[in-house]
């Protein structure tokens, strides 16, 4: 009986075993059918894909031109391993989150009632400083170091009062690192390496360039803007920025589930519980969403989830990890600006995974499929607070370009669609009517657009020297008109619409540089030569 007992047991393992084996090639084989439509339809050369559950890495696969084990940039995902750098030396006592930062750090306070700048303000994006530096900034290749990158803090503004709004900042994590820098009298790199790449594992990880080996990093490529509303494919230039803790770190798949693995189990070897626990809660807020220290703090299919995204020079990255359910999923794309696609894989995975080992059915993968009678009451040109829009039918599909990004629209009710684009996943698109049941207008991605109507006759005469293409080679800051009104275009991404304040002095729309100004330097024909963007300067190209 006791013998019977135990080969019981061992029959019931291996069919658990096999089962499980089952699941996780039907999961591979049902994700792997995603990844490929994706890349086919968006023209992605090389994805790779990580899958960690319960600390054990079930899935880790490249496709197309990516391979299991090559080198891309991560973006800002950089910024989770910063923020832990910095809850080290918190749980050392040599940083306090709350204290305010030296003046030697910070730009000009405007606002002489504000509170101090802080580093708890800094890792959840409330400190108030520009999203980029005029020196190391994502628009400056010179790749200065982070010393003077840090130091060329000094000559900005603060954008907003401290603590009171959430922008998000490249500039102010990179001071934060800087800190970790000076408390600890090592290089950021080098502590970085010491403290957490080397104790867990993360060999392949490096935060300079020169640290890469040979034939690692993927090739990657950009989709530069023309300046004539078309683009350029082109292969991308391989530099540092100076905001390394921001944005610099390589890695692959393999190094970043090694780290999602740590998080999962409470940041062993990293920081204690109750540090990550804190890192995790939303700051400075009473919503249950935002950011915490760091990290993005959300809810995926009713799941906690901390992540971040990425975007950097040709490459296109997400982290999550959903902390109870002990999943986490990697995605990264050879690709810049494609962090929509590079959401709906990362989705699909985790929908996929929570089906295969706990869920049930999980939410529906495939793309709606509802037909709208009549497409062509939706065609016409849009304007938002931020954006314009020209809607088209073509092959019987709704096409949007949403500010220069190609949009398609998929029926999921009436006078609803789900809009898809390289940065947008399955945004929610609802289009209202006026008195007379026409289409007057849609929301999107928390814009409201009105349809416009009547076309202006011509751009304001003193606006028109305003026009151009300023800055660099392959992340050009152009200035264009659309329904009599001036956009700017930067990072290769979307046309924001400024506002005048004066004749040089405009102002940013909400999005990425939301609160800041652009301002021109005419000279006497009435042309702009230079443009201050951000608290970065640029010469006219063209």
């Amino acid at each position: 009986m006791k013998h019977l007992l135990s080969w019981i047991i061992l029959f019931s393992s291996v069919l658990s075993d096999a089962h499980s084996l089952k699941a996780e090639q039907g999961l591979k084989d049902h994700l792997a059918s995603i990844v490929r439509a994706e890349m086919a339809e968006w023209d992605l050369d090389g994805v790779g894909v990580a899958l960690v559950d319960n600390g054990k890495l079930v899935l880790a696969e490249g496709f197309g031109e990516a391979k299991r084990h090559s080198v891309f940039r991560v973006g800002s995902i950089s910024k989770l391993l910063n923020a832990v750098a910095v809850m080290q030396q918190v749980e050392a006592g040599r940083l306090d989150l709350d204290a305010p930062l030296p003046d030697e750090f910070l730009p000009l306070n405007p606002f002489p009632e504000s509170p101090a700048v802080t580093l708890r303000q800094i890792l959840c994006h409330r400190s108030g400083l520009q999203r980029e530096g005029a020196v190391g900034g994502y628009l400056d290749p010179s790749e200065p170091s982070l010393a003077d990158t840090v130091a060329s803090v000094r000559s900005g503004v603060l954008v907003t009062e401290p603590g009171k709004k959430m922008r998000y900042s490249n500039l102010a994590p990179s001071i934060a690192g800087f800190m970790v820098s000076r408390a600890t009298g090592l290089s950021y790199s080098d502590y970085q390496r010491q403290r957490i790449l080397a104790p867990l594992g993360m060999m392949d990880s490096v935060w300079h360039r020169a640290g890469l080996k040979e034939g690692r990093l993927i090739r990657s490529y950009m989709r530069v803007a023309d300046g004539r509303g078309a683009w350029l494919r082109r292969e991308t230039p391989v530099f540092d920025l100076g905001t390394i803790p921001a944005g610099n770190l390589y890695s692959t798949l393999d190094d970043l589930a090694r780290f999602a693995s740590v998080l999962m189990n409470g940041g062993r070897g990293l920081l204690k519980e109750e540090t990550l626990e804190e890192m995790w809660r939303p700051q400075l807020t009473d919503a249950d969403r935002g950011f915490g220290l760091g990290f993005s703090v959300g809810r995926f299919a009713g799941h906690r989830s901390v992540s971040h995204s990425g975007a950097v020079y040709g490459h296109s990255t997400s982290f999550i990890v959903l902390p109870e359910t002990r999943l986490a999923c990697i995605v990264l794309v050879n690709e810049d600006i494609a962090n929509g696609r590079v959401r709906r894989i990362a989705h699909a995975a985790l929908k996929l995974a929570l089906h295969k080992y706990r869920d049930g059915p999980s939410e529906e993968i495939l793309s709606p499929t509802f037909q709208h009678e009549d497409l062509s009451v939706f065609v016409g040109d849009y304007e938002s607070e931020s954006f314009w829009a020209r809607i088209e039918i073509h092959k019987g599909t709704l096409i949007g370009n949403l500010s220069g990004q190609e949009t398609r629209f998929r029926g999921k009710a009436k006078g609803e669609f789900v809009a898809d684009s390289r940065i947008m996943d399955r945004g929610l698109a609802r289009f209202q009517t006026d008195s007379m049941g026409r289409v007057s207008g849609f929301s999107l991605g928390g814009q409201k657009y009105q349809r416009i109507s009547k076309m202006p006759s011509s751009l304001s005469t003193e606006w028109i020297g305003l026009q151009g293409v300023y800055g660099g080679d392959f992340i050009p800051l152009i200035v264009s008109e659309r329904y009599g009104h001036l956009y700017v275009m930067t990072e290769n991404m979307v046309d924001y619409r400024l506002r005048p304040r004066s004749r040089q002095v405009w102002s940013l729309p909400p999005g990425m540089y939301v609160d800041e100004e652009v301002v021109f330097q005419i000279d006497d024909r009435g042309r702009a030569d230079k443009i201050n963007f951000a608290n970065m300067i640029f010469d006219r190209l063209k």
